[in-house]
């Protein structure tokens, strides 16, 4: 559940400047493509303009670091958006994928210096994912306000 302290909305800024990379997992695509639509209207909302922003789609989240790579090297990039669903199954597969994940976007970030967001979620069941995927608990708007805001950081 998410705490009442963290649904206040993030104060919307001029990012009207800024070149943002998306890139999301086309695995459990009912999921990330409702993720997707939410990053890309919360960075219309903050002024970043339409051709300012390159969308990349992987096969899945195991594929999203390489997706950020490659943005990072064909593309300028103040910063990029890394969207992607992994539901827990009957193993800890997922717990292996999800941290691979988030070390080599971690990773990539430090050797870059550009702000990629982890808006790979990680629920218990497609319900939890859906809830994640829509509305005020979008993930996709977070990891969206969470990329810009650390671009434009003084």
């Amino acid at each position: 559940m998410q705490r009442s302290h963290y649904e206040k909305a993030a104060k919307t800024q001029d990012a009207s400047r800024l070149t943002v990379g998306i890139v999301v997992s086309s695995f459990n695509t009912d999921i990330t493509e409702k993720m997707l639509t939410g990053a890309v209207t919360t960075l219309r909302q903050w002024g970043v303009k339409e051709k300012q922003i390159r969308i990349v789609r992987v096969p899945g989240s195991f594929e999203i670091t390489y997706g950020c790579m490659k943005l990072l090297k064909n593309k300028k990039m103040d910063a990029i958006v890394a969207l992607g669903c992994i539901i827990k199954g009957e193993t800890d597969h997922d717990k292996y994928l999800a941290h691979a994940v988030a070390a080599g976007i971690t990773n990539l970030t430090i050797a870059s210096g550009v702000p990629i967001s982890f808006g790979v979620i990680t629920p218990n069941s497609l319900a939890q994912a859906r809830v994640r995927s829509k509305g005020k608990h979008n993930k996709g708007v977070e990891a969206a306000i969470a990329a810009m805001s650390s671009a434009l950081l003084p």
